[in-house]
């Protein structure tokens, strides 16, 4: 591979890759927390041609145990979460191991899309990065701008690939417990970002969690910030400007980005990347992980 997409690549840039020949895969994230059949639908009536479709719920998220010989649950080493959380990511190896049964191989470039703002597929971004692969971009403006850009599309199944061998690297981002948050709460060496909307976040509302509330300490922004009005992400410089905002002097570095379940906290971590602002962690259980323990401290306001 000589140039890698490593944050965003755009439609234009996709379509030139695609025409070109290069090892290449691309992802169809698409999906709806509140319906989890609907990415698949979307994903059935319009996709980029030879697009495979990763589910949320059952690619990028963990399996808690595998049915043994006698129907009960047997936990395997590899179907270990390696997070807490609605949507506890998988072990690497299970991970590995999904990317080799759909064959993804590690000379391959990866482009990730869907079509809610970059929200779903920023997940399978970070996996990719978390397992040592760097050459994986987010398509900016997702579907639509592919669509816009008069990209073609194609419906139903895709033709199976053949199996890879998918070799796991040393992780490229920091996956961040609920046990270092704690540890890192009123620390200098920490600056948790929560990119929940407001509302969620000042624990006025509370939809899908059964506590409402932030860690203490948290700074906010909602991930939605990160993209403008024609659906792409805001340009470097406005995002630098608006992260230096909110950090007000912090030291990026110290970042631990979160939200719901792990998902929506990913565009933040991107946007700092595209903004110059370096790698980030991710708390990846988030706060469903976070206030399922009564003993870890709640604030709100």
């Amino acid at each position: 591979m000589t140039t890698a997409y490593t944050t965003l690549i755009s439609a234009t840039e996709l379509q030139s890759l695609m025409a070109s020949g290069a090892p290449l895969m691309v992802f169809d994230c698409s999906c709806d927390l509140l319906q989890p059949s609907l990415g698949a639908q979307q994903y059935a009536q319009a996709h980029i041609p030879g697009a495979v479709f990763a589910d949320l719920n059952n690619d990028l998220s963990a399996r808690h145990g595998v049915a043994g010989a006698s129907g009960t649950l047997v936990a395997q080493e590899a179907d270990k979460p390696a997070s807490g959380g609605r949507h506890p990511l998988p072990s690497r190896e299970r991970f590995a191991m999904w990317l080799s049964s759909v064959g993804f191989s590690n000379g391959m470039q990866a482009v990730v899309y869907d079509r809610q703002g970059a929200n779903y597929c920023g997940r399978l971004w970070w996996m990719l990065k978390w397992a040592g692969h760097d050459a994986v971009a987010v398509l900016d403006g997702g579907m639509q701008a592919w669509q816009a850009t008069g990209g073609a599309v194609r419906s139903g199944e895709e033709p199976a690939h053949f199996q890879s061998n998918f070799q796991l690297g040393a992780p490229l981002r920091r996956l961040a417990t609920a046990q270092d948050v704690l540890a890192g709460l009123g620390q200098p060496g920490q600056t948790v970002i929560d990119a929940r909307a407001g509302a969620r976040y000042r624990g006025e509302v509370e939809p899908m969690d059964p506590v409402a509330g932030h860690i203490p300490g948290a700074l906010n922004r909602p991930f939605a910030d990160n993209i403008a009005a024609d659906g792409r992400f805001k340009p470097a410089p406005v995002l630098r400007a608006e992260f230096d905002a909110l950090l007000a002097g912090r030291d990026p570095a110290t970042v631990v980005h979160q939200c719901g379940s792990g998902v929506s906290a990913v565009p933040n971590l991107l946007a700092m990347e595209i903004a110059g602002l370096g790698a980030t962690a991710l708390f990846a259980g988030s706060w469903s992980e976070w206030c399922s323990d009564p003993s870890r401290p709640v604030e709100k306001g």
